[in-house]
């Protein structure tokens, strides 16, 4: 539905754009500004944007309900109070998070979960092998970091870097938070110290789903 919707949205700033309409923002969206904007079309166009008008208005009626059916349905797994109380993590990214993981189980260690959320990180280098002074071949110690991984889930990369979001804007009594801002005292790029958060939460779900504890942020003395 969120798709569907973005996509209806943007075909009805291309109808705006290819009459040389300027639109920016969602103004454009909303019920009480659209005369103004039909008015600056020409009157063959108008049909069209008010038909994606009403798509649009479907779409959020349906959005409503599915979100409706799909939180009721989350409520019933007995997970989503533990996951729910992780930091970052409201009704919504708990309902979308539990049917993707299905169980903490099936990954080893933390690092398999975070690969598994696009937030591992890929190492690569070249000229592994170098002639030392005395003629030996020696493996270089040089490791370069190529980034994240690019095969992962992508609505799980989403709901952690979305977390993450939430902890650094609102989370100010949350340890997580705490240590971000230490992280950026310590001269951490800001989007590297939000990686780090999203990884941070990322492993609390999966201990507190392992363990089914609800999180307890007074028991998070070290951050790993």
């Amino acid at each position: 539905m969120t798709v569907d919707a973005a996509r209806v949205k943007n075909r009805i700033k291309s109808v705006y754009r290819s009459r040389g309409v300027q639109v920016a923002g969602q103004a454009v969206y909303a019920p009480s500004q659209r005369e103004g904007f039909l008015v600056k079309l020409p009157r063959e166009a108008q049909p069209l944007a008010e038909l994606l008008y009403e798509e649009l208005d479907a779409l959020g009626a349906l959005k409503s309900r599915a979100k409706k059916a799909m939180l009721a349905e989350a409520k019933k797994h007995p997970q989503y109070r533990l996951v729910k109380s992780c930091p970052g993590l409201g009704p919504v990214r708990t309902a979308e998070l539990l049917p993707i993981v299905v169980t903490p189980f099936r990954f080893q260690s933390k690092r398999g979960f975070w690969a598994y959320c696009g937030l591992g990180l890929v190492e690569r280098s070249s000229s592994d092998w170098v002639r030392a002074r005395s003629g030996e071949w020696i493996r270089t110690p040089l490791r370069q970091t190529r980034g994240l991984n690019q095969n992962f889930n992508h609505t799980l990369k989403a709901i952690f870097k979305g977390a993450a979001t939430t902890v650094i804007g609102r989370g100010k009594d949350e340890p997580i938070y705490r240590h971000y801002g230490r992280l950026l005292d310590g001269g951490t790029k800001p989007n590297l110290a939000k990686l780090t958060i999203a990884r941070q939460i990322a492993s609390i779900v999966l201990a507190v789903w392992r363990t089914k504890e609800v999180y307890d942020p007074k028991r998070l003395e070290t951050i790993p």
